[in-house]
């Protein structure tokens, strides 16, 4: 099998020789370089050959006086060293086999340097295997020289009398090629080492965040330059920490959670800095001996709280989307409104933003953020609405370690310190339960908040922007709003009119939400009939701008089909309908919600021609309820 797959590669080598168009009767090979370009060939290659000369050298030391010579090319054929004995370098550059000398199948023809580059494997050529007929007194055996990636870099090739043909040649020449690997493995790793210990120390060095590192008995190995400055002392205190007890005074406690297999992720851990104790949001990993997992070390990463209050900013999405410049209005309504927020964006004051559900309250309240100086801070959104009464102070406050169980360690930061800084936007504020109105207001007129658990009065200077669709007067007449925190929250009103009195926009917003869905959903703008336009207009759109952009999302996706999109009855009972002007009363008979479903469902068929997908979704359910309905319907079957 040996024998025919080396016949295979030499008649293989042939052909591409014929092709290549090399001529069997040529002496030398079709491709030299010149002086100048050996030197610049050798400067390329003087890793290759600091490494492969020595090693090459002991080939040809281990084979002096048995006739061969040893020769090294590089990864494109070209002979950059040769060694052996006089009397066969003297023939070999009779037919110019020397440094400069290409010996790739191109130039020469079939032979063990250029074929081994060819099947990039270790080959021996002997006699008429070789293409041209001046070969035929060598016997070669050469073998592929890889870099770490398995690129070739070179050839090693022992060539002699083909008389003195042997399978160990070819065995020693793959022993040499596995020496000069090693050897550039080894320099490589070496190279990389050293480079990566300076990169590792110059990284340290330019952390945005501190870093120590100690052994398990608290001695620091490393601490880096901001790491120092950020406790409050000098730079060239850098070297002057033996033990981390110094700074951490709770290093005991974080090597106990570490011991126990644990970790500490962004706790919030005192350090002794020039000014006192401070807190720092702190990692601490451990470093682990590979062979049996034992402590051996820890890494102590730390983050002044503002730094890590605007990277969860940044990632978290607490910042403004809209301005001014991005409100979509035509009507003088609403050029009131917007010239009016502008001239307050910067005040201090708090604003109470009212207004119908759905008329766009956060967006203005994200615009008048954008707007302001804070505008580069963060913008927290807190709905209100949305927290169950017995988290709203520890979500608006935070907490401290072990406030309540399930807190999590080391505590955590509310929304109001998050917000440092920036604003502060208390969507639904009418929903706040009673005894928490108490504490917002001390909140506000203080300036400081108390995390659940804790004592310490923390400082944050936020802006207040609140929003209600409740009218808030009537809540305190009830006593369902506190009347202090009435007024103090509505030191700048402002009403948001409902779509139905700003029907001028209208037009504006069709078109902006027709575009940015169509450009979400990658369908084209669908076109809008005259009769659907005309209903959107005089539609009263009870869910004000949030309804419009709903109801125009269902008409793209369902690629302008009107009666699809209004399964849901917007212009109840029937797109087809008018809604226009007023309409006598007509009894209608009562029918059960089964009945309902069910000609829904049927409609829904009808319209969208069976398509399962496109019914679950115009009528709001998954595919599997979607299916279980129409069986007990015994529809579609």
């Amino acid at each position: 099998m040996m024998a025919k797959r080396q016949e295979e590669i030499v008649k293989g080598s042939h052909e591409r020789s014929k092709r290549l168009g090399v001529d069997i009767n040529q002496v030398v090979s079709r491709k030299i370089l010149s002086e100048a370009q050996l030197r610049e060939r050798l400067k390329e290659n003087h890793s290759l050959l600091e490494v492969a000369k020595p090693i090459l050298k002991n080939l040809y030391d281990f084979l002096e006086d048995t006739g061969f010579i040893a020769v090294l090319t590089d990864g494109k054929g070209c002979i950059l060293s040769l060694f052996g004995d006089k009397e066969v370098v003297k023939a070999a550059q009779s037919i110019k086999m020397s440094p400069g000398v290409y010996m790739d199948e191109a130039s020469i023809g079939t032979n063990a340097m250029g074929t081994a580059l060819s099947e990039d494997s270790p080959i021996q050529i002997t006699a008429k295997e070789h293409f041209i007929t001046a070969y035929h007194q060598w016997t070669c055996s050469a073998a592929p020289i890889h870099d770490t990636e398995g690129n070739i870099l070179g050839v090693i090739n022992l060539t002699g009398s083909s008389e003195l043909v042997h399978p160990h040649t070819l065995g020693l020449v793959v022993a040499a090629v596995k020496s000069v690997e090693n050897q550039l493995q080894s320099d490589t790793v070496e190279a990389e080492l050293s480079e990566t210990s300076l990169a590792l120390s110059s990284i340290v060095d330019n952390l945005s965040y501190g870093l120590i590192s100690c052994d398990i008995n608290g001695h620091v190995q490393k601490i880096n330059k901001i790491g120092v400055t950020m406790l409050g002392y000098p730079a060239s205190a850098l070297d002057t920490f033996d033990n981390i007890t110094t700074l951490l005074p709770g290093w005991p406690s974080i090597l106990d959670v570490l011991t126990s297999g644990d970790k500490i992720l962004d706790e919030e851990i005192e350090f002794n800095t020039t000014s006192g104790k401070e807190k720092f949001v702190v990692n601490a990993l451990p470093i682990r001996n590979p062979q049996d997992e034992g402590l051996t070390g820890v890494i102590i990463t730390y983050r002044e709280f503002k730094r890590v209050y605007s990277v969860i900013s940044k990632f978290s999405g607490m910042k403004a989307r809209y301005t001014f410049e991005e409100m979509i209005f035509n009507s003088d309504t609403m050029r009131r409104v917007v010239d009016y927020a502008k001239a307050i964006a910067n005040s201090p004051s708090t604003v109470l933003i009212l207004g119908e559900s759905g008329t766009g309250k956060e967006v203005l309240a994200q615009a008048i953020h954008s707007a302001s100086t804070r505008s580069k801070a963060s913008f927290v959104a807190v709905n209100c609405g949305a927290i169950p009464s017995t988290l709203m102070e520890s979500e608006l406050f935070g907490y401290e370690d072990g406030a309540f169980t399930g807190a999590r360690r080391g505590g955590k930061p509310g929304k109001f310190e998050l917000a440092n800084d920036g604003t502060i936007f208390l969507d639904e504020i009418g929903e706040m339960p009673i005894d928490m109105q108490v504490k917002l207001l001390r909140a506000i007129q203080e300036g400081k908040i108390t995390r659940v658990g804790g004592e310490k009065e923390i400082p944050v200077d936020v802006r207040i922007i609140a929003a209600t669709n409740r009218n808030l007067k009537n809540e305190v007449d009830e006593g369902r709003f506190r009347m202090d925190l009435y007024y103090r929250l509505s030191v700048i009103p402002i009403t948001l009119p409902p779509l139905k009195d700003r029907k001028e926009d209208i037009p504006l917003l069709i078109k902006y939400f027709l575009n940015t869905k169509a450009l979400k959903l990658k369908k084209s703008v669908p076109e809008v009939s005259n009769e659907l336009y005309q209903k959107l207009l005089r539609h009263p759109w009870p869910g004000n701008i949030r309804e419009l952009e709903n109801f125009i999302e269902k008409l793209v996706n369902f690629d302008g089909n009107a009666e699809v999109a209004d399964l849901a009855g917007t212009f109840s009972p029937r797109l087809s309908e008018s809604t226009l002007g007023p309409q006598a009363p007509t009894a209608k008979p009562i029918r059960s919600l089964e009945q309902m479903e069910k000609e829904a469902i049927a409609n829904a068929l009808t319209a969208l021609k069976g398509n399962i997908s496109h019914i679950a979704k115009a009528l709001g359910v998954s595919r599997n309820t979607l299916y279980l309905k129409m069986k007990k319907y015994e529809l579609g079957e």
